[in-house]
C-alpha cells in the first residue's frame, strides 16, 4: 500500500504495480502491437510496390512510428490509463494524485517508452522499476504517473453466528451511539472465531467484551443472558438498524420503540372478520413465554 497524500490533506490508499505484472502487461501490448504492424506492413508494401526505395523506406518509417508510438498514446489517453495488457492483468496508469491521466502524461510515457520498451528491449525500465519505490520507470517518473493494481483479492469476510430465537428483538431500544468502532470490530472477530478458542479463554473474552459493550450502553446487564449470546444479538440488532437505515425503512404509525430488556411484539396481519358459527369455534390454547435461566452477570467459567 501505497500512501499517497493529496493536496487537500487526503491519504491515497494505493497498490502501485510491481515488475513481474507490469512486465506482463506490456509484453501482451507489444505483442498486440506488434501482429498489428506487421499486418499494416504486409498491406504497405503491396500498395507501394510501385514506388521507389526511398519512398517506401519513409512510408515504413512512418508506419513504424504510427503504430508504435501513436497506437499506445491515444490508447492510454481515450481509455485513462487501461491498454489491453493492462485491462489483462488488472492494472491502471493514474496521476501521483490518483486522478486519470491525460494527453500529456500519456505522451511523455510513450516518448520515454521508446527508449526504454524499443530501443532497449525493456532493460533500462526493468532496471528503474527495480529501483523505484513504487515500481515506476523513467517515463512515469517524468511524467508524475504510477501504475498501480485496480483487481485486489478481498478477503473472506466470516458472518457473525445469528443469536438465540429468544433474543431476537429485546435489545430494540439499546443506545449503541456511543459503542467505537473498534469495539464492535473486536465483538465481531471474537464471535467469528469463538469456536476456535479454548472454552475458558473464549468465556473470559466474551464476559470482557460485554462488559465493555454494558458500559458504552449504560444500560445494566441483563438478567439470565450468556455473554457470547448478549453480544451476538447485539450485534444483530446493529446490523438490522443498518439495514432499515440503508434501504430507508420507517416503523410504522403509532409503534413505539421496543424497551431494553423485553422481548419483541409479535405483530400479526390484518385479517378480514369471516362470519363463523359460534359453535364450531374451539379456543385455541395460548403458549407461555418461556423465560431463560436465571443468572447473574457476565462471569466466566471458573
Amino acid at each position: 500500500m501505497s500512501d499517497l497524500v493529496t493536496g487537500d490533506a487526503v491519504v491515497l490508499g494505493l497498490r502501485p504495480a510491481r515488475l513481474p505484472s507490469r512486465a506482463l502487461a506490456i509484453l501482451l501490448d507489444l505483442v498486440v502491437y506488434v501482429a498489428g504492424y506487421l499486418l499494416i506492413s504486409v498491406a504497405l508494401v503491396l500498395a507501394t510496390a510501385s514506388l521507389d526505395g526511398a519512398a517506401r523506406a519513409a512510408v515504413s518509417v512512418a508506419s513504424f512510428v504510427l503504430v508504435m508510438v501513436g497506437v499506445p498514446i491515444a490508447v492510454e489517453t481515450l481509455s485513462h490509463g487501461r491498454s489491453l495488457g493492462k485491462l489483462a492483468c488488472g492494472l491502471r496508469v493514474v496521476r501521483d494524485d490518483g486522478g486519470p491521466i491525460r494527453f500529456r502524461h500519456a505522451l511523455v510515457r510513450g516518448a520515454f517508452g521508446v527508449f526504454e520498451l524499443l530501443m532497449t528491449f525493456g532493460s533500462v525500465a526493468c532496471i528503474a522499476s527495480l529501483f523505484s519505490e513504487r515500481g515506476r520507470r523513467l517515463g512515469d517518473v517524468f511524467a508524475g504517473t504510477l501504475v498501480i493494481r485496480e483487481r485486489v483479492p478481498g478477503a473472506r469476510v466470516m458472518p457473525v453466528p445469528p443469536p438465540p430465537p429468544w433474543l431476537a428483538g429485546r435489545f430494540g431500544g439499546l443506545d449503541l451511539s456511543a459503542v467505537p468502532d473498534g469495539l464492535w470490530l473486536a465483538i465481531r472477530q471474537y464471535l467469528t472465531r469463538m469456536d476456535q478458542l479454548d472454552p475458558q479463554v473464549g468465556a473470559s473474552m466474551a464476559a470482557r467484551l460485554a462488559d465493555d459493550l454494558v458500559a458504552r450502553t449504560g444500560a445494566p446487564p441483563p438478567v439470565g443472558v450468556p455473554a457470547a449470546a448478549f453480544l451476538m444479538a447485539v450485534v444483530h440488532e446493529r446490523q438490522s438498524r443498518d439495514a432499515a437505515r440503508a434501504f430507508r425503512q420507517q416503523p410504522p404509525p403509532g409503534a413505539a420503540p421496543v424497551p431494553y430488556g423485553q422481548p419483541a411484539p409479535v405483530v400479526m396481519p390484518a385479517v378480514a372478520p369471516v362470519a363463523v358459527p359460534l359453535a364450531s369455534v374451539a379456543p385455541v390454547p395460548v403458549p407461555l413465554p418461556v423465560e431463560p435461566p436465571k443468572a447473574t452477570g457476565f462471569a466466566p467459567p471458573t
